[in-house]
């Protein structure tokens, strides 16, 4: 396309104060774009299956990772630094010593077309908590994965907070999962595998309690375990989607409430998810990963209500 000359009264030194602004102008796009070594967890940076659930937008969960295992969805999990991702150790079952077999995909939004910003990075080491059991559905269902180097942080690419001691979620708190899993029984998510969203609520711990009851002396949802969804079914987590978040929004900040960890079925009735409770875990986790950051209630924000199972023990 030919470009008109501008006129002569332009000259020479208007065109390099023109030269010059349209310099400023690139430099302040670069520098409004772009992301600290350390960038506020939780919040995403917006760009202009889960059974039941729907497309999430590009970028709408950066910290949301998909853990590959031979180059195939595998599991979920949630970025907390640049070198740490957490997620459930059941995900590793049988191949805790085999590292070389897994890798993390981070910024991906579609599985089958993760896109040039998107971030593949190896496995160095995986941590599973000291009390899990290596049995389905036992506690401190939790791991955390060293990654074999730090990644870039970009608007895809971005943490997730851990709540701190004054988060509390109280019963039919409205929170969110995300995971590539299944959108029902034996039927993956289709092509392209859009990462998929859900709104559920916090169920309380005693209603959880009795619809897993097993009989006396075999307590099935324990102290470190919270509950989440629809006890008409129709919506929840499933296959693929174990070591995603459960993330609640607190003050403008999305915290990690919980990790999916199982279930009976995919949403079945009166069998809502059941997750790893964050709180329950945040002591140790801190002790381990260098530069997780906790978020928490800003003063008079009001009632905190009631703590979900396992609040503020470890």
């Amino acid at each position: 396309m030919e470009v008109p000359r501008p006129p002569p009264a332009l000259g020479g030194g208007c065109r390099r104060v023109l030269t010059a602004l349209l310099l400023l102008v690139s430099t302040a796009t670069l520098s409004a774009t772009k992301i600290p070594v350390s960038p506020d967890c939780g919040k995403p940076q917006q760009l202009n299956r889960i059974v039941g659930g729907q497309d999430s937008t590009d970028a709408e969960w950066p910290w949301v990772v998909s853990i590959q295992k031979n180059g195939t969805h595998h599991c979920a999990g949630s970025l907390l630094t640049n070198r740490w991702v957490v997620t459930a150790a059941h995900c590793f079952k049988g191949n805790l010593n085999k590292p070389s077999l897994f890798s993390v995909l981070l910024g991906a939004w579609q599985l089958e077309n993760p896109g040039p910003r998107s971030q593949e990075v190896g496995i160095a080491w995986v941590l599973p908590h000291p009390g899990y059991s290596w049995k389905e559905g036992n506690r401190a269902d939790i791991a955390l994965v060293r990654l074999e180097h730090s990644i870039q942080f970009s608007e895809r690419i971005l943490p997730i907070c851990l709540p701190d001691s004054s988060v509390h979620f109280p019963p039919n708190t409205d929170c969110w999962i995300a995971g590539w899993g299944s959108i029902r029984e034996g039927a993956p998510l289709p092509h392209p595998q859009i990462l998929q969203k859900l709104k559920v609520p916090i169920i309380h711990s005693d209603i959880c309690s009795r619809l897993y009851w097993r009989g006396s002396g075999q307590e099935t949802i324990t102290e470190d375990m919270l509950c989440a969804g629809y006890l008409e079914g129709q919506r929840d987590a499933c296959l693929g989607d174990s070591g995603g978040p459960l993330m609640c929004q607190v003050d403008g900040a999305w915290l990690l409430a919980g990790i999916i960890s199982w279930g009976e079925g995919c949403a079945e009735r009166n069998r809502p998810g059941v997750y790893t409770s964050l709180p329950a875990h945040r002591s140790w986790v801190e002790r381990v990963v260098q530069g997780v950051q906790l978020r928490g209630r800003s003063p008079g924000t009001g009632a905190r209500g009631e703590g979900f199972p396992g609040a503020g023990r470890s």
